[in-house]
């Protein structure tokens, strides 16, 4: 269990992996050392395991993403993992309870880039059966 002011720590972080150590000590109210010293020991428990890009600008605002619900023949599962986790498009993979065995979270440049990474999805051997929901407007994201 972490304490509160690491909660709020991780908080900063999410707002903004770059942020300064001394941004953060500022936000928290405490020492430059203190931050460092609790992201240290956050790092070494595995709490944080890293820093992430996050796009922005006209690059961001052109991305298409949709959440694919992917049905998986059972005994193909590792394999379609596998397979997904080298279409580049797909940013996350989820194993859900449910109707379907996965989530993936899918990000393309086009709606025609979107399309057809769909496809790929649906014809990779052992998909039994994929439903796509097109993200309309993202409101916030952490």
């Amino acid at each position: 269990m972490i304490s509160l002011q690491d909660q709020k720590l991780l908080g900063l972080l999410r707002q903004n992996a770059r942020a300064s150590v001394t941004d953060l000590a500022k936000g928290l109210h405490v020492s430059r050392s203190t931050v460092q010293n609790r992201l240290a020991k956050l790092e070494a428990q595995g709490i944080i395991r890293g820093y992430t890009l996050q796009l922005g600008g006209e690059y961001a605002a052109n991305q298409v993403e949709a959440h694919v619900s992917v049905k998986v023949h059972q005994k193909l599962t590792a394999r379609t993992n596998a397979e997904l986790e080298q279409i580049t498009q797909v940013c996350q993979l989820f194993s859900v309870s449910g109707e379907y065995d996965l989530i993936a979270i899918v990000q393309a440049q086009s709606l025609e880039e979107l399309s057809r990474v769909l496809d790929d999805i649906g014809n990779l051997k052992g998909v039994e059966r994929t439903n796509s929901a097109v993200v309309l407007e993202t409101r916030f994201r952490r």
